[in-house]
């Protein structure tokens, strides 16, 4: 396994955190930002809303193939030079999509957007192992989510605000101008934490072995379901927000904000809690409380959706509980899974984040639009979702190292 290189970022631990969260933020905050201009965007380029969801359909399907991809290349070439081309090739899209006069032409420039948004992401993860033992790297993948919680509160606010006065293109201008930003900052701070010794051939063959020694890993796969697919037990209320908070709730759309401040709220308490735990509890310890907060969530949030009608007053509180207990327990998933190819942390990164793209994708457009109408349907798959991780942790849970 290769040697942690802490000495290669001399910086506060929480300024790599930053500069790292900015990187992963990108990909969601490309989506959240322009979903409160789809009215405006569709006006202005006479779109249907079936080319409009097409403008998101394409980005999602293009970070999730590439996705696939980014690590394997940051394996060969090193971690910087697929950082900075990433956010190069992003800012030079989201110019495209605010020069778009066509629906045509900004679903083919949001591809290329989503193709190019999972780079920072991926690669941020081997950097964090790269450079940390796993206690330290587990505190700083939790600083990490900490920040990239902010986001999805901030985005569709800010998106909002802008597309009034300014336009619906304003908001890709911003996109382009935040990839800009960020690729100065990494170019000036950000350490290769790949040595040239360690780094993979970068041959067809070669990959195909990865590809396939990863996919034929068990605990690998497991640890990725562990990790990924109880997300969207939380996701799938994020997807249904409109018809779950203003169909169900009764909630206006200005009360919405209750429902993510409370989410973020817990992602960000479980998240500065898992930092505090590293090193102080053995991984697998951390990982078993935080299902049990997302199991116990899960229950009660079935048994009080089979017992009630549903009431804001108390609808919204199992999901933040749950959004908490993911938070503890996905930076110690995470890190087995990259330690399950220490020689490959960047290939293992993109087919952790591929996978879990491709399941969100599944999420939003198959399971969410089936249970979005019912309380306790809702109720019920977010429990399945959050069981098939529990499951696959339960399997794998004695067999990696914690």
């Amino acid at each position: 396994m290769p040697t942690p290189t802490p000495h290669l970022w001399r910086g506060p631990r929480w300024a790599l955190a930053l500069l790292l969260a900015g990187l992963g933020t990108l990909g969601p905050f490309a989506i959240d930002t322009y979903l409160p201009a789809f009215t405006a965007i569709g006006g202005s380029l006479g779109a249907t809303p079936v080319q409009m969801q097409q403008t998101l359909s394409s980005y999602l399907l293009a970070f999730a193939v590439t996705n696939l991809f980014h690590g394997a290349i940051a394996d060969s070439f090193g971690r910087r030079p697929v950082v900075l081309a990433g956010l190069a090739a992003f800012a030079l899209a989201s110019v495209g999509c605010a020069l778009a006069d066509s629906i045509g032409a900004l679903v083919f420039w949001r591809a290329v957007q989503g193709a190019c948004a999972g780079a920072g992401m991926v690669v941020s993860r081997a950097i964090i192992r790269d450079l940390y033992a796993p206690a330290d790297a587990q505190r700083v993948m939790s600083q990490v989510t900490i920040f990239f919680g902010i986001a999805p509160a901030v985005a569709p606010v800010l998106g909002g605000v802008m597309v009034g006065p300014l336009g619906w293109r304003s908001i890709f201008w911003l996109l382009a101008g935040i990839a800009v930003a960020l690729a100065l900052a990494n170019a000036r701070l950000l350490p290769e934490t790949l040595p040239a010794a360690a780094r993979q051939p970068f041959h067809p063959a070669h990959l195909l072995r990865g590809y396939a020694g990863l996919a034929r890993n068990p605990r690998f796969l497991a640890l990725v379901v562990a990790s990924g697919v109880p997300f969207n037990g939380m996701f799938l209320y994020v997807l249904s927000a409109p018809a779950w908070l203003g169909g169900l709730l009764a909630l206006e759309p200005t009360q919405f904000y209750w429902f993510f401040i409370a989410s973020v709220s817990g992602i960000m308490a479980g998240a500065w809690w898992s930092g505090r735990l590293a090193g102080r509890l053995p991984p697998r310890r951390q990982v078993r409380w935080g299902f049990v907060i997302v199991g116990t969530a899960s229950l009660v949030n079935v048994a009080l959706n089979a017992m009630f009608a549903p009431n804001a007053a108390w609808a919204i509180a199992p999901v933040a509980v749950y959004s908490f207990g993911w938070s503890l327990l996905t930076p110690a998933v995470t890190l087995l899974v990259l330690d399950q190819a220490p020689e490959r942390r960047g290939m293992a990164s993109s087919m952790h984040s591929s996978i879990g793209s491709s399941a969100n994708a599944l999420v939003a457009g198959v399971l969410a639009p089936l249970v979005m109408h019912s309380a306790l349907a809702l109720a019920v798959a977010s429990f399945a979702l959050m069981a098939a991780g529990l499951v696959a942790w339960s399997w794998v849970k004695r067999q990696v190292t914690a």
